[in-house]
């Protein structure tokens, strides 16, 4: 499911106003490689992203967003990167705006493939040999990839 029922809820109340959601980035992680999705709606690649439920720990939001969209079993090590996304306006006119906790993420099981229709393939990456990525995408990766003791916060 692309919209979680909660925002369609919220739609229906505030229409196209800016919404302000936590969100997560999934950088899974298996050896040297990583897992990355494409996206049904852009085309591009990405780690895996999603809506924290209401009332869900992120950490737990990060595992199950992995699962669902690409049928992998993750484990969250750690909270690389704390980031406020720039506003999104969609193509229906819906705006939001999005708190992105950047998980590093161990591999435990499962070889992923396009597992709820939101992604068309979902693949393992060298990290020495990307896809093609935006530079948001390739720095929340890296963030995760180094895996710092301390967590990167934007000022």
């Amino acid at each position: 499911m692309a919209t979680p029922d909660f925002v369609l809820t919220l739609r229906e109340k505030v229409g196209h106003d800016e919404l302000w959601l936590p969100g997560v980035t999934a950088v899974v992680l298996r050896g040297a490689e990583v897992l990355l999705v494409r996206r049904a709606d852009s085309g591009a690649w990405t780690p895996v992203t999603g809506i924290v439920d209401p009332g869900e720990e992120p950490a737990v939001a990060a595992e199950r967003e992995v699962l669902e969209e690409a049928d992998v079993i993750a484990h969250v090590e750690s909270l690389s990167w704390v980031k406020v996304i720039d506003l999104v306006t969609y193509d229906n006119g819906d705006r939001s705006r999005y708190l992105d906790l950047v998980f590093r993420c161990s591999w435990v099981s499962g070889e992923p493939f396009p597992a709820d229709g939101e992604n068309t393939e979902a693949a393992w990456f060298s990290l020495d040999a990307l896809p093609a990525l935006s530079a948001d995408m390739s720095e929340r990766i890296k963030v995760a990839v180094i895996g710092a003791e301390s967590t990167r916060f934007e000022r």
